[in-house]
């Protein structure tokens, strides 16, 4: 048993100083004085203690990649963020898409995590798009949320298949869209006045929303648990509202880089993702759309590659970048700090919203009761990130 003192809590937006008592089982008690001489006293030096961060959309490219990342870094990488919970995407090697292969990642997950690590099955064998994977076999020993990510289901008689599936056994489909028929050789940033003005080939936002209105309809027509990945166009949000506000059981998450950084901001393959940075303006359409609802939470498909990779030139560079140590601090400073959002709001966004629509008991909130995952944060502490 552990009491954590000198430590300030959220209630009502504003930050109130507490004790916090808990245990390896969960929060025990909360309030502003604890008497428990028999607790290790633990001193929370005045920061502030909020939920355990929860990230639905991580790669920890282990197994098959481990030259980029492993499950021991990615996981340290999550806890110095302040995750407490992360969700692993399938495109490794091999792919988690039987319950053999599973269970030797289950296992290797155990052995080598720092933080909870709920991993992803894959939509169709092999993330190849032509078969659906046996959905009840990995359901039954705990796997409920599939998803394909890195690439879209080209095949829309394949996904409403894998829709039907999943919504008879009740777990969730996370869709990454992309209609590769939008999508030309060589393209590497968003089509737009900026693509155009450099001269590249971009990637349209047609790739991403026009799949998404696809998979939409069929959510309608079977009646899918669905949830889209790293939204990035201004029609993507407005599809999830209209879907929403029909009562489609859909939500959307959108990353601190897209929040952040719109396509004016690309200089070197740092900036290279996929979804790409769009424009000005579809940035400002993903707050807004977290701010009303049509986005649900945060998600920040931390991609790690390595170092002589992402050397390259943008055209040949892979796509993704590194984000779980600086989420936070950079959704704090550019969204809290401005006032453009409260705290409450994104912890909610980081923590609360992730733990409730996936489904995560005892997660996602600061109380008693809920289980012992929170994170201690020096709201007032100035740094720069340094890349080593």
């Amino acid at each position: 048993m552990k009491l954590l003192k000198n430590v300030h809590v959220l209630e009502n937006n504003r930050q109130v100083r507490k004790e916090i008592l808990f245990d390896e089982t969960g929060i025990l008690k909360i309030a502003e004085q604890i008497d428990a001489p028999e607790a290790e006293v633990i001193d929370g030096k005045e920061m502030t203690a909020l939920p355990g961060l929860i990230d639905v959309h991580v790669h920890l490219r282990e197994p098959g990649f481990a030259y980029k990342e492993t499950i021991d870094t990615g996981t340290m990488a999550a806890a110095a963020g302040g995750f407490t919970t992360i969700m692993a995407m399938p495109n490794v090697q091999p792919y988690p898409d039987s319950t053999e292969v599973m269970e030797a990642y289950l296992q290797k997950i155990e052995a080598d995590a720092h933080v909870h690590v709920i991993p992803y099955a894959t939509i169709t064998v092999r993330e190849e798009g032509k078969e659906v994977v046996d959905m009840a076999a990995l359901a039954a020993m705990g796997i409920h949320a599939f998803s394909d990510d890195g690439v879209g289901v080209q095949s829309g008689d394949v996904m409403e298949e894998a829709m039907k599936q999943s919504h008879a056994l009740g777990t969730m489909i996370v869709a990454h869209t992309e209609d590769m028929s939008y999508r030309k050789p060589g393209a590497y940033m968003h089509e737009g006045t900026e693509s155009k003005a450099r001269g590249v080939v971009g990637i349209p936002s047609e790739c991403e929303w026009k799949q998404l209105e696809r998979d939409l309809k069929l959510v309608e027509k079977t009646g899918a648990h669905y949830h889209c990945c790293h939204v990035s166009a201004k029609e993507s949000v407005q599809l999830l509202r209209e879907y929403r506000s029909r009562g489609c059981d859909v939500s959307g998450e959108v990353t601190a880089h897209h929040l952040l950084l719109c396509d004016r901001d690309v200089v070197d393959a740092n900036w290279k993702m996929n979804p790409p940075l769009r424009g000005e303006a579809d940035r400002k359409a993903l707050i807004r759309g977290l701010q009303e609802g049509a986005l649900s939470l945060i998600a920040n498909d931390h991609a790690p590659h390595s170092e002589e990779e992402k050397k390259r030139p943008l055209e040949a560079a892979p796509f993704g970048i590194v984000s779980l140590e600086t989420a936070f601090p950079l959704l704090y400073t550019k969204l809290v700090l401005t006032g453009i959002v409260s705290l409450k709001q994104l912890v909610n966004w980081m923590s609360t919203a992730p733990a409730e629509r996936f489904g995560l008991a005892r997660r996602g909130r600061l109380e008693e009761g809920y289980a012992s995952d929170f994170t201690l944060v020096d709201l007032n502490e100035e740094y720069i990130i340094n890349r080593n």
